[in-house]
């Protein structure tokens, strides 16, 4: 597996308890995000390196640079059509891009005139931005907020091909840590080790 991962104890130990952070493994060049498909779209999708076959282009689709926010959403691969576990790498650039073009889900007074104007705005763009309560291994909610961006249009045909670098899937890796979850063994969990993805304001 190319994730690179650490005890989840010692990663929790250095996150932020509160606030809206973007928590994702990344590089000078990449981040990786991720989501949860049936296994025909899953398995097309790390074999080819890009979305396509059953992949729906006419529906939003939403990217999760937060492990634990994929397990809790997935069920740790546990749920009907979430059973192949994906970690995307996209360049920077474009998820910058995506960041940039991004509508938050909910209206937000500082940012937008009117609940119109926000209104509009949503329907107009291809990005949208919300931030969830992350989540504890075992399900519960957590004080932080995690971030998710839902793509549709072209941003969505462009992060299906051209924004990608690599796709894996690590479902034999979220299997094998779901066990430690299940036997409340959180000592032996390792999860793909996460900082702060640093942003512009």
């Amino acid at each position: 597996m190319a994730l690179l991962t650490a005890p989840y104890p010692e990663q929790a130990a250095g996150w932020p308890q509160t606030g809206q952070h973007i928590l994702a493994q990344y590089d000078d060049e990449s981040i990786v995000v991720y989501q949860a498909y049936r296994p025909s779209i899953g398995h097309y999708a790390a074999a080819h390196g890009h979305f396509g076959g059953e992949f729906s282009f006419s529906r939003m689709s939403w990217i999760k640079p937060s492990f634990l926010w994929m397990m809790f959403r997935s069920g740790w691969g546990s749920k009907p059509d979430q059973e192949v576990t994906l970690a995307i790498r996209l360049y920077r650039t474009a998820f910058d891009n995506f960041l940039a073009q991004a509508v938050p889900s909910s209206y937000d007074p500082g940012r937008y005139a009117s609940e119109a104007a926000w209104k509009a705005a949503v329907a107009a763009s291809e990005v949208r931005l919300q931030w969830d309560p992350d989540h504890h291994p075992g399900g519960a909610k957590l004080e932080r907020r995690a971030l998710q961006l839902g793509l549709r249009g072209a941003a969505l045909r462009t992060y299906a091909s051209q924004a990608i670098l690599s796709i894996e899937d690590i479902s034999p890796f979220v299997s094998e840590q779901r066990q430690h979850v299940v036997n409340k063994q959180l000592d032996r969990l390792h999860t793909p080790r996460e900082t702060i993805y640093p942003v512009n304001p």
